[in-house]
């Protein structure tokens, strides 16, 4: 497997708008002191907290990104940052096993945007009703290294279909990883000529901000649209 330098700005990570919101619970008290106790409550169950607090068997809490101590330098996606790798599905995804997740991104809006509609479309599928609308705003981000690149590579980790991708890109990453490599590089299975990345480790994911917001609608069909708003 080759491997590519990358120097980019702006890798595009798609994530539902509500995620992106201030806290819910915020609205619910008169005051800061108030919502700090909620959100101790909260933390009791929270995957990321836990995390931040005490790691995980698949995560020492050292690798995740925390705030810097004056207000004035306040690390922006702190939070989506440390979601990204606490927050997983039990059976994983393409690049990462159940205990640990991984940040994907892409190097174009309309490739994040095929990647998410799929999994969103597949869920649609579940319950046989392919009547939706979902809001996702982009999270940006810059990375510079050297990776392992996929492109023009006929891995069995590039399957489209999950059940025989996911396991073999799962092992795919563990072994990258074992070796070393924070990243990799490989092509959109879901956006033809898509090309996207993901990242294994949270130290290389610098300078998150926020960029646009996109609508993807579902009418009848599993086929989806997608709005700029």
């Amino acid at each position: 497997m080759r491997i590519t330098s990358v120097n980019d700005r702006a890798l595009v990570r798609l994530i539902p708008e509500t995620h992106h919101k201030p806290p819910v619970l915020r609205g619910l008290v008169d005051s800061d002191e108030e919502a700090a106790i909620l959100a101790g409550i909260e933390g009791e169950t929270s995957a990321r907290l836990i995390a931040e607090r005490e790691g995980s068997p698949a995560l020492d809490r050292r690798e995740l990104a925390f705030a810097r101590r004056s207000h004035d330098l306040t690390l922006y996606g702190q939070s989506h940052v440390n979601a990204a790798f606490t927050y997983t599905r039990p059976s994983g995804n393409r690049f990462n096993s159940g205990d640990r997740g991984a940040w994907y991104c892409a190097w174009e809006t309309l490739t994040s945007a095929q990647e998410v509609g799929f999994h969103r479309t597949r869920e649609l599928g579940f319950i046989g009703r392919y009547e939706d609308e979902a809001r996702y705003v982009e999270l940006l981000a810059d990375f510079i290294g050297d990776f392992p690149d996929l492109q023009g590579d006929a891995h069995l980790a590039l399957d489209p279909d999950p059940e025989r991708g996911y396991p073999a890109g799962q092992r795919l990453a563990a072994d990258l990883r074992a070796e070393g490599h924070r990243g990799l590089i490989y092509p959109s299975v879901r956006h033809p000529d898509g090309r996207c990345f993901v990242a294994f480790d949270p130290g290389i994911i610098q300078n998150v901000r926020p960029g646009a917001s996109w609508k993807l609608v579902w009418q009848g069909a599993p086929e989806f649209t997608i709005e700029g708003l």
